[in-house]
């Protein structure tokens, strides 16, 4: 599994799995055959101090709130239902308490089937992608 993980990371941009503001700047969705675009993500939010979970519907290009986190998802994209289910959003997060012309505390892809491979490091959410619609 772990291969496997490594493997799509890779096809899906390398250097655009990277976090922080200057990694993975232009990068657009997976290109690679396999891969249909999707119009929104259902991403799962988790306040780590309350322990409340939230389901957001964000669609491309609009940003969703969660706490003080604004949420971005510049491309999602999703295996066919033919293929193992499988999603991948390119997002950028950003903290309102860190001011705003601070750095986004997330930029790059998020994986469905491999959440730990690239996650939102915060004190207080967590962040992944459930599925692309």
């Amino acid at each position: 599994m772990r291969r496997a993980a490594f493997l799509l990371l890779l096809a899906l941009g390398g250097p655009a799995l990277a976090q922080g503001a200057g990694q993975g700047a232009g990068q657009g969705p997976p290109s690679e055959p396999g891969w249909v675009r999707k119009r929104g993500a259902q991403l799962q939010a988790l306040d780590k101090v309350t322990a409340r979970i939230t389901v957001l519907e964000a669609n491309v290009g609009q940003p969703v709130r969660f706490g003080t986190l604004t949420v971005t998802v510049q491309a999602c994209n999703a295996r066919p239902p033919d293929e193992v289910p499988d999603a991948a959003a390119f997002m950028e997060v950003r903290d309102s308490l860190a001011g705003d012309n601070a750095a986004p505390v997330f930029r790059g892809w998020m994986l469905a089937n491999a959440p730990a491979a690239n996650m939102l490091e915060h004190p207080v959410y967590d962040l992944r992608i459930l599925d692309c619609r």
